[in-house]
């Protein structure tokens, strides 16, 4: 009679265990939200024939990542997304550009521009800041370092050397760079 009542109870502290596992395992597995997310340069050649039109920038915190979004009123442009070394420099000009953070990742978007030059006096497509700091847990500020001859560059400062993920989304068209955060 001992040996069947200390069955029941192995089962219930093994079956515990094991629950306990299992949820340290899908815990761990849900942190990571950025499989594929490296240090290594991102470069895509651009395909579009008509120049990408920047409509929106913008930054947000997300479990495990802070998303750095640039929206396009009509196509996506080619890009070369890669982290620099000091000084950081204008397009066109060479001036040194001040970026606050330890790291900076550049993003170079080729074949776009945030002035629509096919319309009387180039208005402007994007209109918001042209540096901010979004107060999320990795990236310290975004700064517009250029728009030169249909290539337009922004750098981000970040706090630390964190891996990234870039994804070109459609509808509407969307570069996005995740940044890990702790």
């Amino acid at each position: 009679m001992t040996t069947s009542l200390r069955t029941p109870r192995v089962i219930a502290v093994v079956a515990a265990v094991a629950a306990a596992a299992l949820i340290a395992t899908a815990s761990a597995v849900a942190i990571d939200a950025m499989p594929g997310a490296s240090t290594k340069p991102v470069v895509v050649r651009a395909k579009n024939e008509v120049t990408a039109l920047l409509t929106s920038v913008r930054a947000a915190r997300h479990e495990g990542y802070d998303r750095v979004v640039f929206q396009f009123a009509n196509t996506l442009p080619g890009y070369d997304v890669r982290y620099v070394k000091r000084p950081v420099r204008r397009d066109g000009s060479g001036k040194v550009v001040q970026v606050n953070g330890a790291y900076i990742v550049q993003i170079r978007m080729r074949n776009a521009l945030d002035a629509d030059l096919t319309k009387s006096g180039a208005p402007r497509t994007y209109t918001g800041p042209t540096r901010f700091s979004p107060r999320t847990p990795e990236v310290v500020e975004l700064v517009r370092t250029g728009g030169f001859e249909a290539v337009l560059t922004w750098a981000v400062g970040l706090h630390d050397r964190v891996d990234f993920r870039v994804t070109a989304l459609n509808a509407p068209a969307r570069l996005v760079v995740d940044f890990r955060n702790h």
